[in-house]
């Protein structure tokens, strides 16, 4: 959800605004934010306190409406999410840095079927990044082999 509301934008906006969408977003729960109607979404916009793009906000119900149909379904989404690397972290060279690869564009063409929005494959990248699927830190960085 962060990463649909961060594009176009700086990571430091999103980030100062992080409380502030868990609680106009339910606590991130899925089940709750698929409930939200048009009169949640006209709320958010008037929200100063979050990001109040209307599309990114709709975005957002329509990806836990998708998350709860692929869980009712019987299908994991942190198991759907890294059978792409078979489970295993993917490790950049450290020395090239790519904003999307083949493979982010295949993950954002399955999420996109499956109804998510705001998923391109830069915004899918990013998030391969954030929950460890890709470790792209430099080469000389103190994390890389801790990851």
């Amino acid at each position: 959800m962060l990463e649909g509301f961060q594009a176009g934008l700086s990571w430091a906006i999103v980030l100062r605004k992080r409380e502030a969408f868990r609680q106009a977003f339910a606590g991130f729960d899925p089940d709750r934010v698929a409930r939200f109607t048009k009169r949640d979404v006209d709320r958010l916009v008037k929200n100063a306190s979050i990001i109040r793009a209307r599309a990114k906000i709709e975005a957002t119900i329509a990806g836990a409406h998708s998350f709860c149909d692929m869980r009712d379904r019987g299908e994991d989404f942190a198991g759907f999410c890294w059978s792409f690397s078979e489970g295993n972290v993917l490790t950049g060279s450290g020395r090239s840095f790519p904003t999307q690869t083949p493979l982010s564009e295949t993950i954002s063409k399955e999420l996109k079927r499956r109804g998510f929005k705001f998923v391109g494959p830069t915004i899918v990248y990013a998030w391969m990044q954030a929950v460890g699927i890709v470790n792209d830190h430099s080469i000389d960085c103190f994390r890389r082999n801790q990851v």
